[in-house]
């Protein structure tokens, strides 16, 4: 359009300038051609120019963000129009962005590989049937692939491994044991025996990693160390983690939980030792994006600023989604050395049991961390992968996912074990460089309209739920009674990050704002306000004699400063007001929930005491007997330096019901 009106501009002009040429010389009309190719040249070489910088374009936070700006250092476009199966001839031609090909997997190219992975198995011997099919899907890919690859034998089958992501039995009673008609199936001899020959039935090597459950075998072994040796020797493995070469300068990398039975809080969380830690910061550094590796990494649960989908009324308010999640250092370690280690170009994970058509099942890189605080993922692709059994499914979803990489990139794909085991592309990434790629999604987000009980809000620098500045003296959090819909966040002066969402208050992480876990729950909140209020100023002056403290410093060793001054958190409404304590380490999030152990011998006292009841009180059934037990708590009930009652009120019998229950 420009081209021709500027052109009809060009011949008015010059028919202005010269009223009364009728007849025009050829050298006008040279004049005119020359400057109609000379503006051709320029707008087209404009609009190449456009295309690539759209096709370069960084992918964005949602709009309500401020952020992020582009980067030069990892580039991602978002398709929204459908390419079915990868098409990039097709999304080229319903969108302004051409999807990126990485090419066919070629027993030409040194780089090219193939990985099937398989979520959560909680594989029961009663209900085979949805793995036996779900495995065929998966060969008639495999089967595939050595086809493609050739038929030279081993050499090719390098190029192929399967990848289970752990949690490999349910936790429960399968009617597998007649001796023992309560042992739970996961983390048993007989469980690992299983699935050892189903994974090992696939055609082609396996790796194995473990997750929360595979330690679960706590009537037939007493630690967890014996447990583990266990699950080593039948899968075959001489570590919990894994290194396997699948291609060119290309690794597939494991980090397997290792805690079960000594997990600190719930069992639930995925604990990556400290052995294993400093295992894989030494790998990954040595071996180095800029000299061409490749890293696929693989856990049972993913990283804390993963960015990827979790479930509020489960893994958060447990503490159970991040890899080492109640440990604060350790759960930050792996995205630090996913930002400093450009290699890692994809980790996948499970553990939600959530399946893999929403868009943030797959979550790109952003930005460089010197561009701003928008959270960064490095060089990472992270992918969640869903279950192959119906019973073990949170959303209805079936699903595998598929890797797929040659020398310019990988695709991330999904197997839907409802649909046959056709294969869908999620995702594809090329690369540009070593440390530079183009990523877009492939389709749709295909879960729109489903329930937000799968979705998690997750804080972002400066978005329209960022109230209460950290400078502020006093922040009322918002002018009416919380509701189901409240949505704000705020920081406070010691970095710490909370937010209300949902009708909860929740800690999130400091850097990458992540979900970290429970602070007040709906019951204790909804109808009420919060005020965030300086508490340090005249810290001194409360007096500690009644407790026998002798006029002692209430000072901690520090001085006060506006940059990290005292700050208290009240809940409040006309009744009263609540103070929100953090907890010894400053973190605020409650780790309420002990492990499974733990909590087994709990209830076992807790039968002890019903039936003592029944034999000691006058009470006529085991249920009035219930009603009758309570259970003290520790550490701490009080403020007070002297322990003056252990007694439990009615408020606090309906708090320890909210929290135990």
């Amino acid at each position: 359009t420009l081209f021709f009106f500027s052109n009809l501009y060009l011949c008015s002009l010059l028919q202005i300038q010269n009223p009364n040429l009728l007849s025009p010389p050829p050298s006008y009309f040279i004049i005119i051609g020359a400057m109609i190719v000379a503006r051709y040249v320029v707008l087209s070489t404009l609009l190449v120019w456009t295309n690539h910088s759209v096709q370069a374009f960084v992918q964005q936070p949602p709009s309500s963000a401020s952020a992020a700006t582009t980067s030069a250092t990892v580039r991602f476009a978002t398709q929204t129009n459908e390419a079915s199966n990868g098409d990039a001839a097709s999304a080229k031609a319903n969108g302004d962005i051409t999807v990126p090909t990485v090419g066919t997997v070629s027993a030409s190219d040194p780089y090219s590989f193939v990985v099937p992975i398989l979520g959560d198995l909680h594989i029961d011997p009663r209900k085979m049937e949805d793995y036996s099919t779900g495995r065929e899907h998966i060969r008639t890919i495999i089967d595939d692939v050595k086809s493609q690859l050739g038929s030279d034998g081993a050499d090719d089958e390098s190029r192929i491994a399967l990848v289970s992501l752990g949690d490999l039995g349910e936790s429960k009673n399968c009617d597998h044991n007649d001796d023992n008609p309560f042992e739970l199936f996961a983390g048993t001899t007989q469980c690992h025996t299983m699935a050892a020959d189903f994974l090992g039935s696939f055609g082609v090597p396996y790796e194995v990693i473990g997750g929360n459950h595979d330690l679960e075998g706590i009537d037939e072994f007493d630690t967890d160390a014996k447990n583990l040796r266990t699950f080593l020797k039948v899968h075959k493995k001489e570590t919990p983690q894994f290194c396997r070469q699948v291609a060119e300068k290309t690794l597939l990398v494991g980090l397997g939980s290792t805690i079960f039975r000594e997990a600190k809080y719930t069992s639930h969380e995925v604990i990556i030792d400290d052995d294993q830690i400093r295992w894989f910061e030494e790998l990954v550094k040595s071996k180095p994006a800029d000299e061409g590796w490749r890293i696929f990494v693989f856990s049972h649960a993913p990283p804390n600023g993963s960015g990827i989908r979790i479930i509020q009324e489960n893994h958060v308010v447990n503490g159970c989604c991040w890899l080492n999640h109640s440990d604060e250092k350790n759960c930050r370690k792996f995205i630090e050395l996913v930002r400093e280690h450009r290699s890692i170009k994809g980790w996948f994970s499970g553990h939600f049991h959530l399946g893999q058509d929403y868009q943030d099942s797959i979550t790109f890189p952003t930005i460089d961390p010197s561009e701003g605080p928008y959270p960064n993922r490095g060089s990472c692709v992270f992918a969640q992968t869903s279950v192959m059994r119906a019973g073990t499914s949170r959303d209805g979803r079936q699903q595998s996912r598929l890797l797929r990489g040659t020398q310019n990139g990988f695709e991330i794909c999904t197997v839907d074990h409802k649909d046959d085991g056709k294969v869908r592309v999620d995702a594809t990434i090329t690369y540009r460089d070593n440390t530079n790629e183009v990523g877009i999604y492939a389709h749709e987000d295909e879960a729109y309209d489903h329930d937000n009980y799968f979705k998690v809000y997750q804080p972002q620098f400066d978005d329209h739920g960022y109230v209460c500045a950290d400078e502020e003296e006093l922040c009322l959090l918002t002018p009416t009674p919380i509701t189901d819909e409240t949505v704000a966040w705020w920081k406070l002066s010691c970095g710490r990050v909370l937010g209300v969402v949902n009708g909860m208050m929740l800690e999130f992480d400091k850097t990458t704002l992540a979900p970290l876990g429970l602070v007040v729950s709906g019951d204790m909140l909804l109808g009420k306000q919060v005020a965030i209020v300086d508490s340090g100023l005249e810290e001194c002056m409360i007096n500690f004699e009644e407790d026998g403290m002798d006029g002692a410093d209430c000072a901690d060793g520090s001085e006060t400063t506006d940059d990290h001054r005292e700050q208290a958190i009240l809940v409040y409404d006309d009744d009263g007001v609540t103070v929100v304590q953090p907890n010894p380490d400053g973190s605020y999030w409650r780790k309420i929930v002990r492990n499974k152990i733990a909590r087994m011998k709990e209830k076992r006292r807790e039968k002890a005491a019903i039936e003592f009841a029944q034999g000691f009180l006058p009470v006529k059934s085991e249920d009035e007997a219930k009603e009758k037990i309570v259970s003290t708590w520790g550490p701490y009930k009080s403020t007070s330096g002297v322990a003056k009652s252990t007694g439990l009120d009615a408020k606090e019998k309906k708090e320890l019901k909210v929290y135990t229950n």
